[in-house]
């Protein structure tokens, strides 16, 4: 019987539902495990990073990397793991474009401790005590904690990724796809494919999407999900609510939407774009109606509608902050994080 391939679930800044969703595999994983082994997969297994270490380079088949890169913890696991591994994926909105963590580039670290560490309401340190990479207890005792860095990357910033899998997290699909393309290659029944290759397509969700879409969409409001009755069968958009599906990349059979709730964007932008929220923005402006001409709209109108979207910057980059062209925030010269002005715009 041939050696059995060795397979990671490495970790950085995740909420671990990408290691549930491939645990959700079932019987699939059975298959999996005749070819194949979990070496290192924190989560489900008692493994040390020493282990990993201890593994010549290239001895892992293929690494799964879940989850962005927050802090120098991460970058070690992401640094080591590309070094052992000879297939790297990084796996998951949080890995491959910054995810949920990124949105912390919309703030700045020493913003984020005050809140974390004196300003939230059950919160009592009148010291003002910040936690340290190195402590010493009076026992001699040498506790050391990873740095928390200033931007939150995705993983390809950090090191070379050879696949990208969207979505938050990906699903069943995705996975079986992901795992047969592992399998054919071991069992050498096809060549991987090209490197950088991101295992969706190149479409937008709306060409998947099964509701009911007119020739031309016009949104009279934007309206909350929370108080609006959802014809399960009309666009999302013509029902005036936000969907990103027009600038999200399809692939993941419009899960979201045949639950009768809107794209949020987890796949991320398709090739041809630069900017996913951005492309979301210009696609929503495209369908608002107004009262002037497409090139004479009254301003207050704009802002009326503007306001109804809470948070612009977290609803169009919900994840993709980290690798969209903005990236992360302004920050001053005392390193506040600090809104753009009309002279930044103009420089």
């Amino acid at each position: 019987m041939p050696e059995k391939i060795k397979i990671a679930l490495a970790q950085g800044a995740t909420c671990s539902g990408c290691d549930i969703a491939v645990l959700d595999l079932d019987v699939e994983l059975v298959k999996l495990f005749e070819i194949a082994e979990l070496s290192f997969a924190p989560l489900v297994s008692d493994v040390k990073l020493a282990d990993v270490e201890a593994m010549a380079d290239g001895e892992i088949t293929l690494c799964l990397y879940h989850g962005a890169v927050r802090n120098s913890e991460n970058e070690h696991i992401a640094r080591l793991l590309r070094r052992k591994s000879k297939v790297l994926v990084a796996y998951g909105a949080c890995s491959a474009f910054g995810g949920i963590p990124g949105l912390a580039n919309t703030t700045t670290r020493a913003r984020i401790l005050d809140t974390v560490y004196d300003e939230t309401a059950t919160t009592v340190n009148p010291d003002h005590t910040r936690p340290q990479t190195t402590y010493v207890s009076p026992e001699g005792h040498e506790l050391r904690l990873p740095e928390l860095f200033e931007d939150v990357k995705a993983l390809d910033d950090v090191v070379d990724v050879d696949y990208l899998v969207g979505a938050c997290p990906p699903t069943r699909e995705m996975n079986l796809k992901l795992l047969q393309v592992v399998a054919d290659f071991v069992q050498g029944k096809a060549p991987l494919p090209p490197k950088g290759l991101i295992l969706a397509c190149e479409r937008t969700l709306c060409e998947e999407c099964p509701r009911k879409r007119p020739d031309k969409v016009v949104i009279v409001d934007i309206k909350s999900i929370d108080y609006t009755r959802l014809d399960p069968e009309k666009c999302f958009l013509e029902q005036g609510l936000l969907c990103f599906g027009p600038a999200t990349r399809g692939g993941c059979d419009a899960k979201c939407m045949k639950v009768n709730m809107p794209c949020r964007g987890c796949m991320g932008p398709t090739g041809a774009v630069l900017d996913h929220g951005g492309s979301m923005l210009s696609a929503f402006a495209s369908v608002l109606k107004v009262s002037g001409t497409e090139t004479e709209i009254p301003e207050e109108e704009i802002e009326a509608l503007m306001t109804r979207m809470r948070d612009p910057l977290g609803t169009l980059y919900r994840f993709t902050l980290p690798k969209s062209l903005l990236r992360r925030v302004r920050k001053d010269r005392g390193g506040a994080a600090k809104p753009a002005t009309d002279k930044d715009a103009s420089t």
